[in-house]
C-alpha cells in the first residue's frame, strides 16, 4: 500500500508557467490543454477563446489577470498547472502560486529575450526555491534567436543555462528541434499537431554534436556521477545525463532550456516530456514545516516564530491533513477556496481547523479546477491543488488542517500597495453595497486595501498599480452594475532618517490612582540604508530584557506614522542606550508606551526625507521615435539607464516615480502612433523633491 502511494504521488507534478506579459505564457498553457487532449480545440489570445483567461476583463485586454489553474494528464503523469499573470501590477497573484507550487516553466520571448517582468518572476521563484525550466518561446518571429535569449538569461538572471534542443530552421522557416540529448530531430508541418520523429539533418549534424560535447561538459562539472562516467568514457549515456539534469534542475544548479513556438503548436510535447523528467513531485520536495498550534500556537506563529515548535508533515495521504489556502473567489457555484494540500486526505463533508478564525468548519465539496469549470471529487490527498466549497472563514493564506492536529503553515507574502484612488458610489443609495463589494475585493485579492481617510472622510482603494485599481473597479461595475466614481490616484509615500539624533531621553510617568506607570528609555537613533534595526546598549541591567522588548515593540508602533506627513518611516536603526525602573510602576506597557513616544519625539529632531515610490520602465518604441519619448521621460523626472534596438524597435529602459507615470500609456500612444509600449515593476523608494504632496 505504501509503495502504491508513492507511486501515485511520483506521478504528480505541480507547476507554474511564469513569464512577462506578451511571451506567450497563456499560449503555451493553451497548447498544452490541447496536446493532453483535455480541449479539442486550440484556444487563442486574440479570439477571447482561451480556457486559462476566462475572465471577460482578461479577453477584452488580451492580458492574464488572475492566476487560473487547470488539470492534464500526460505519459501517465497528472499535471496540476496554473497560468500566472505577467503584468507587474498583478505579481500579489504569481507569489501566491508560487507558494504552493513545486515546479515552473519560465517562457521568454526569442526575440527580447530576459525582460522586466522575466527577471521579477524570476527572482520570486528564487526566494521561493521553486526548480524551474526554460521556454524560449516565438521562434517563429522575425529577429528570434535561441543563442541572444539564452545569452540574456545567462546575464541577466545568472543560472547556468542548460540547452539540450538546437532549432530547425530560423524565423518563418522554423520547423522543429534537434533533441541533443538523444540525437534525434522532432519536426511540425504547417497544421501537425504532433512531432514527427527523424535523424539530425545532415547540415546540423557537426552543430548538435558540437552542443551535444558542451552540455556533457556543463553537466560533468557540476554533477559528481556525471563526471565519474564522462572520465571513464568521455561521453554521457542518455539515461546519466537525463538523471544529471533532473538533478541539477531540482536543487537549481542548472536550468534546462528548450525553444520551440507555441502559436504554432511547435515543440510543445518535448517540454511535456521534460516537465515530466526534470521537475519534482510533491515527494521530492522537502516535508512543508510549520508551527505546531496550542493555546498560543497562533501567538507565537505571529510573533517571528519566536517560542513555536516546528512541525514537518510529509507529502503522505495518511499523514494528519494540512493544506494551505492559496486563493479566495466567489462565482455563480459559491465562494471557492484554493488549496494545496500538502499532507493527509480530505473528503466531502469532513470538519477542519482554519488557523485564522481558530475554529471549525466543514468541506461541502471538494472540485478538480478547470479554469471556470470543475469536476466533483470524493477526496483530495497530498499532492493534490483543488478547489473547495463551504469554507466561509478562509483567506488566502489559511491554513486547513485536522482539528486533532493544528498546525499553522507560513502564508504568501503580501506586498505593500503603491497607489490609491478615492472611490465612492455614484448615487448615495449604493453606498453600502459598494463597501460590501469591496471588501469582497480586498477578501480576494489581499494586495487590495480598503481604509478611510480620517480627514476627508473618502474610501480609499490601494494596490499594486494603476492597471490592478482599474481592473478591481471594473469588475464591481461589471459584477454589480454599480455606478462608481474614482478619483485621481495617489502614490504611497514613505519617510526616512537623513541625519540622526543621539542621547533622546523620555521618561513616562502615569499615575491615577491605583497602580501607576514608570518608564524611562533613552535612544539614540541613526540612518540606516533600508528598512528597521533596533538594539540595545543597556548595561548593568538597567533595564530587564522584557522591558527591553518592550521598548522594541514601541518604537515599532511609531513608524507607522513620520513626522512630514504622517507616513511610515523606513531605513532607520534604533539603539536603547540607558533606562530606569520603579520598582512598582514599572511594566510592559509602561516601557511600550514610552518607547513609541521616546521615538516621536527623536524623528521629530532628526533630518527627515520623504521618499517617493520608484519603478523600472522598459519602453518599446519605433526607432523614429526615440528622441520624444527620451524628452517625455525626462519631463516626467525620469532617469534613462539604457537603450537597445531589438528586431527593428528601440528599448529605452529608465528609472521614473511612480506619480509620473498616471497616464503614460495614453500619451506614449499618441507619441507613436499607436506603436509604442512600455511595461514597469517597482525598484524601491528614492528621494522626493520638496513639491511632492506630503498628506497621506
Amino acid at each position: 500500500m505504501r509503495n502504491n502511494l508513492d507511486r501515485h504521488l511520483a506521478a504528480v507534478r505541480n507547476l507554474g508557467i511564469l513569464a512577462h506579459v506578451d511571451a506567450g505564457k497563456t499560449t503555451v498553457t493553451e497548447r498544452i490543454l490541447y496536446a493532453t487532449g483535455t480541449t479539442h480545440k486550440r484556444g487563442e489570445v486574440h479570439d477571447g477563446t482561451t480556457v486559462t483567461d476566462f475572465d471577460p476583463q482578461e479577453r477584452d485586454r488580451g492580458i492574464t489577470i488572475f492566476a487560473a489553474a487547470v488539470s492534464c494528464d500526460w505519459d501517465g503523469h497528472r499535471v496540476n498547472l496554473i497560468d500566472t499573470p505577467g503584468h507587474v501590477d498583478f505579481a500579489d497573484e504569481v507569489e501566491r502560486a508560487l507558494r504552493v507550487l513545486d515546479g515552473a516553466v519560465a517562457v521568454f520571448d526569442a526575440v527580447a529575450g530576459v525582460e522586466p517582468q522575466s527577471e521579477s518572476v524570476w527572482r520570486q521563484a528564487d526566494r521561493h526555491g521553486v526548480p524551474r525550466i526554460a521556454f524560449v518561446n516565438k521562434l517563429d518571429r522575425a529577429g528570434a534567436d535561441l543563442d541572444t535569449a539564452v545569452a540574456s538569461i545567462r546575464e541577466r538572471l545568472h543560472p547556468v543555462p542548460l540547452v539540450v534542443q538546437l532549432p530547425i530552421g530560423a524565423e518563418d522557416a522554423f520547423t522543429g528541434v534537434v533533441d541533443l540529448l538523444r540525437l534525434r530531430s522532432l519536426t511540425w508541418g504547417d497544421g501537425s499537431d504532433t512531432a514527427v520523429e527523424g535523424d539530425v539533418p545532415e547540415d546540423l549534424r557537426d552543430e548538435a554534436l558540437r552542443r551535444r560535447r558542451l552540455l556533457e561538459e556543463a553537466v560533468a562539472e557540476r554533477h559528481p556521477a556525471a563526471l565519474e562516467e564522462f572520465c571513464d568514457r568521455e561521453t554521457l549515456s542518455v539515461g546519466t545525463l537525463t538523471a544529471a539534469l533532473r538533478d541539477l534542475t531540482r536543487t537549481g544548479d542548472g536550468v534546462v532550456v528548450l525553444c520551440g513556438s507555441a502559436y504554432r503548436n511547435r515543440g510543445i510535447e518535448p517540454l511535456l516530456d521534460a516537465v515530466v523528467d526534470y521537475l519534482p513531485s510533491p515527494v521530492d520536495v522537502p516535508a512543508v514545516c510549520g508551527v505546531r498550534d496550542g493555546v498560543d500556537g497562533m501567538r507565537a506563529a505571529v510573533d517571528g516564530m519566536r517560542h513555536a515548535v516546528d512541525e514537518r508533515r510529509p507529502a503522505d495521504p495518511a499523514a494528519p491533513f494540512a493544506a494551505l489556502a492559496f486563493k479566495v473567489s466567489a462565482t455563480p457555484n459559491g465562494r471557492l477556496t484554493y488549496l494545496r494540500v500538502y499532507s493527509g486526505t480530505i473528503e466531502k463533508g469532513d470538519a477542519v481547523w482554519e488557523s485564522r478564525t481558530r475554529r471549525v468548519e466543514r468541506i461541502g465539496r471538494i472540485l478538480r479546477v478547470q479554469a471556470d469549470r470543475h469536476a466533483q471529487l470524493d477526496r483530495a490527498v497530498a499532492g493534490d491543488i483543488v478547489a473547495v466549497i463551504g469554507l466561509k472563514a478562509a483567506r488566502a493564506g489559511s491554513t486547513l488542517c485536522a482539528p486533532g492536529a493544528p498546525l499553522v503553515l507560513e502564508p504568501p507574502g503580501v506586498a505593500d500597495p503603491v497607489v490609491s484612488v478615492a472611490v465612492e458610489a455614484g448615487r448615495s443609495t449604493d453606498t453600502d453595497r459598494l463597501a460590501s463589494a469591496l471588501a469582497r475585493l480586498a477578501e480576494e485579492d489581499p494586495s487590495l486595501v480598503v481604509r478611510t481617510d480620517p480627514e476627508t472622510g473618502q474610501t480609499v482603494l490601494s494596490g499594486m498599480g494603476e492597471l490592478h485599481l482599474e481592473v478591481a473597479v471594473e469588475k464591481i461595475r461589471r459584477t454589480l452594475g454599480l455606478d462608481v466614481n474614482v478619483g485621481r490616484p495617489g502614490v504611497t509615500y514613505r519617510e526616512t532618517v537623513a541625519r540622526g539624533v543621539s542621547g533622546v531621553v523620555f521618561r513616562h510617568v502615569k499615575q491615577d490612582g491605583g497602580a501607576g506607570q514608570f518608564a524611562q528609555v533613552v535612544l539614540d537613533v541613526e540612518a540606516l540604508e533600508e528598512g528597521f534595526d533596533f538594539r540595545s546598549a543597556v548595561v548593568g541591567g538597567r533595564v530587564p530584557q522584557e522591558y527591553v522588548r518592550a521598548v522594541e515593540a514601541g518604537c515599532r508602533d511609531a513608524l507607522a506614522e513620520g513626522p512630514l506627513g504622517g507616513h511610515p518611516v523606513t531605513g532607520l536603526r534604533v539603539t536603547l542606550t540607558d533606562g530606569a525602573t520603579h520598582v512598582k510602576d514599572s511594566s510592559e506597557t509602561a516601557f511600550r508606551t514610552a518607547g513609541r513616544f521616546a521615538l516621536r519625539e527623536a524623528l521629530r529632531a532628526c533630518a527627515m526625507v520623504l521618499l517617493e515610490p520608484v519603478v523600472e520602465v522598459a519602453v518599446t518604441v519605433p526607432e523614429d521615435a526615440v528622441g520624444g519619448v527620451l524628452g517625455d521621460l525626462a519631463a516626467r523626472r525620469g532617469r534613462v539607464s539604457d537603450s537597445a534596438v531589438r528586431g527593428g524597435s528601440a528599448v529605452v529602459t529608465a528609472t521614473v516615480p511612480l506619480a509620473e507615470l498616471f497616464g503614460y500609456a495614453t500619451r506614449l500612444r499618441s507619441r507613436t502612433q499607436g506603436r509604442g509600449t512600455f511595461t514597469a515593476r517597482p525598484t524601491g523608494y528614492a528621494p522626493a523633491p520638496a513639491t511632492a504632496a506630503v498628506t497621506p
